[in-house]
């Protein structure tokens, strides 16, 4: 999912990064509502709740409003940034930085949630906050790896696109082409895992409170080792295969 640049990527390794980072995405948010009456896996409401206190002059509502945006973007900035900045490490471990950085993200926020968290608007504000940075770094990174063919935490860009590829795919003069199929049949992987990822999230979320986030983490962590396990199996098969007289000569 996460080895090659975006010219190379295969369609299953968009579509088994959409998934994941979709459910993902999925499990924040609806744990977000429940938690805080917020959503986070996306701004377009936060803008226009930007708008709407800015014109009722709450000020203070504004600028929390504001900083939350930022994070989002801020998120979505990194993760272009450090995956910019260590490519030369390789497309690995350039590519699966910004999902260390959302792990031990996530892992403070519900390590902080369940077990000091008071319910007071100062922390809910930065909790939100927090959420939105991992959102938008995901997001970006997935964004970045993909080229743009991947984006699973905006809902309304999906179902636009998924609407206007369903119409070419029943248009009766729009051919039926690969690409169109991989397309369309991304989408539905995207949505799919959303709300699954919404369903399981909010579910526990009601179960356990914050250590719902647990199971996202495990998800991201997946993500990293699906890449590393081949990694690791391929330098093993290759070590295995060398002649014998080759590996005496490198001792």
């Amino acid at each position: 999912m996460l080895r090659h640049s975006p010219t190379k990527r295969s369609t299953k390794e968009n579509l088994w990064l959409a998934a994941t980072t979709a459910y993902s995405a999925g499990a924040v948010n609806v744990a977000s509502v429940i938690a805080f009456f917020a959503f986070t896996s996306n701004v377009t409401g936060h803008v226009a709740i930007f708008a709407e206190e800015l014109v009722k002059g709450h000020w203070h509502q504004v600028f929390i409003v504001l900083i939350w945006l930022l994070l989002f973007l801020f998120g979505a900035f990194a993760a272009n940034f450090i995956i910019s900045s260590v490519v030369k490490k390789g497309k690995y471990f350039s590519n699966s930085a910004p999902i260390f950085l959302e792990i031990v993200v996530l892992a403070f926020i519900t390590v902080y949630g369940h077990f000091y968290y008071q319910e007071t608007l100062r922390e809910t504000e930065w909790l939100i906050g927090g959420l939105l940075f991992c959102m938008g770094l995901q997001n970006g990174m997935v964004s970045t790896i993909s080229g743009g063919v991947v984006k699973t935490t905006h809902v309304t860009g999906l179902f636009t696109d998924l609407g206007a590829e369903l119409s070419q795919w029943l248009h009766p003069i729009t051919p039926r082409t690969k690409v169109l199929k991989d397309r369309l049949k991304l989408r539905l992987y995207i949505l799919s895992y959303y709300i699954l990822g919404g369903l399981v999230g909010g579910y526990f979320f009601l179960l356990i409170d914050f250590l719902a986030f647990i199971m996202v983490i495990l998800v991201l962590i997946f993500v990293i080792y699906y890449d590393m396990s081949r990694v690791v199996t391929k330098l093993t098969i290759r070590k295995i295969k060398k002649p014998a007289y080759v590996i005496q000569e490198q001792n």
